[in-house]
Order: structure tokens, then C-alpha cells, then sequence
């Protein structure tokens, strides 16, 4: 059923900029829930960020689940400087301490010469990671002003994570998205957002198919 919903959702978008690669979901979820979730959109440009972050959560209340983006979470400097993991530790524990249990989190990562998601998808059954371990490794987005400079095709991936008190706060979806040379930028924003509902809604995670 899994592979079937993934085939429906690639023949959608196949005549999109946005193709779903694969979805991989924490074997041990048969669904989740959330109250409150942050929208990170990990991205150098802040309008770009904004933008995305706001029409993700427009998904989300559209849905009746609260959702807040991380520009208005995050102190106005958060990503001006490389964070450390204690740094990271004490952001995810004031979370925690707002009423947060979840953080979708999304960032480009490569191009066309990225690693093979399918082949790299198998790791995740033995992955552990939090979001504090993602964001340290890939926040040089933030600081590499030639990050984007050679990507035709633009590899993203979107992540949840659970930071529920008294539980593992660990991953429980990702999923893979190529961005084709897009040359619409907000079309490629809304197909790609469109994508990761539909995705989530498929796997039981936050958002439920309306009946």
C-alpha cells in the first residue's frame, strides 16, 4: 500500500518542477500526532524562508493544527552565528517549555551529484538523530554564499521530528524531493509544499485525509 501511495503521488507531480524521490517513515509509527509544531525552513535568503514557512503554515491551520514558523520563534539573530549543540540543546528544551512536540524541518541539500537517496534510504532504519544533529550539520546553508551557485537540480529533503517529553525525540518521516530547474519559484514553493501534505497525509503523520 506504502509503495503504491508513493507511485500515486510521483504520477501527480510528474509533470511538475517537484518530483517526490522516496519517503522513508519510522518503522515503530503507525501514526503521530502533534499539538504544536514548528515550521523551520532552513534556507539563506530570509524573504525566500519567510515565504515558504508562511504558506506551510497556512497547511497546517487549514487543518486546525497550530503551527508557528521559526522567524517567529527564534530570537532575530538566531542564525547569524554557528550554533553549538548545547546551544541547540537549550533551544530545543525552550521549545519543549512553549508547548512544542513536533519541528518540521526543511533545507536543500545538493544537486544532481548528491548521494542516491534510494540507496542511502536503507541507513535510516538504525538512524537516531535528532533535529539538533540535522541542523548542525547542514547550517553552513546559512553561510555559504555560493551554496546554490552550481545546482540544476536542486535535492531537498523535509523531516519531522518528534520532541515529545518523556519520549525519544528522534526523526519520524523524511522525505526526498528533487526541485527541477525551476524556473517559477513560487510555483515550485506550492508544488513542493502540496507534495509534502499529501506525503504526510498518506502516512498517518500529523495531517489525515479528509474522508
Amino acid at each position: 500500500m506504502q509503495k503504491f501511495s508513493v507511485i500515486f503521488l510521483l504520477l501527480i507531480f510528474s509533470c511538475s518542477s517537484t518530483s517526490l524521490v522516496e519517503n522513508w517513515k519510522n518503522p515503530d509509527i503507525v501514526l503521530f500526532n502533534a499539538q504544536k509544531v514548528l515550521i523551520v525552513g532552513m534556507a539563506k535568503n530570509e524573504s525566500a524562508r519567510q515565504s515558504f514557512e508562511a504558506q506551510l503554515q497556512k497547511e497546517f491551520t487549514k487543518r486546525n493544527v497550530d503551527a508557528m514558523q521559526s522567524l517567529d520563534v527564534f530570537d532575530v539573530s538566531f542564525t547569524d552565528s554557528r550554533k553549538t549543540e548545547k546551544e541547540l540543546d537549550d533551544v530545543e528544551q525552550s521549545l519543549l517549555d512553549k508547548g512544542f512536540d513536533a519541528i518540521l524541518f526543511t533545507k536543500i541539500t545538493g544537486s544532481e551529484n548528491r548521494e542516491s537517496f534510494l540507496s542511502a534510504i536503507s541507513k535510516l532504519d538504525n538512524y537516531k538523530g535528532r533535529f539538533n544533529d540535522d541542523y548542525l550539520e547542514n547550517q553552513d546553508i546559512y553561510y555559504d554564499d555560493n551554496y546554490y551557485d552550481q545546482f540544476n537540480i536542486y535535492h531537498a529533503e523535509t523531516t519531522l521530528y518528534c520532541i515529545c517529553e518523556g519520549k525519544d525525540r528522534s526523526m519520524i518521516w523524511r522525505g526526498s524531493i528533487d526541485i527541477t530547474d525551476p524556473k517559477n519559484i513560487e510555483k515550485a514553493v506550492d508544488d513542493y509544499i502540496k507534495l509534502i501534505v499529501l506525503s504526510m497525509e498518506e502516512q498517518d503523520l500529523i495531517f489525515r485525509k479528509e474522508e
